[in-house]
């Protein structure tokens, strides 16, 4: 019998659904962010009423940044962009908040960056 993890919190995955579902159910954009020769990268560009930003998700627990994710995290802070790593649906809810009062919040980021 082979060996099987056993996944106790919710996948990244979901996480990066609940995020996806929530944006677009506000009429914003959620797009899957690649961008083929630079690794790292968030994983979600949003644009929502005339507001900008990258959001990186994470399991909530264990779900760790990569050293390639927290450059270009900081590359992008360091170009003005706003730019959040977030690891449940609290964390989502927080963000939404802020959008739907029409505004970005200063940077949110779990104490991993």
């Amino acid at each position: 019998m082979a060996w099987r993890s056993v996944q106790k919190s919710q996948p990244e995955r979901t996480v990066e659904k609940y995020l996806k579902d929530r944006i677009e159910n506000l009429g914003g954009i959620c797009w899957k962010f690649t961008s083929p020769g630079n690794t790292g990268v968030p994983d979600r560009c949003i644009e929502i009423n005339g507001l900008h930003c990258y959001v990186e998700t994470k399991r909530p627990k264990g779900g760790r940044l990569s050293d390639m994710q927290r450059w270009r995290i900081k590359q992008l802070r360091l170009q003005g962009a706003k730019v959040y790593v977030l690891k449940n649906f609290e964390e989502i809810d927080w963000l939404i908040t802020h959008i739907m009062k029409g505004e970005l919040p200063g940077e949110y980021t779990y104490n991993e960056i």
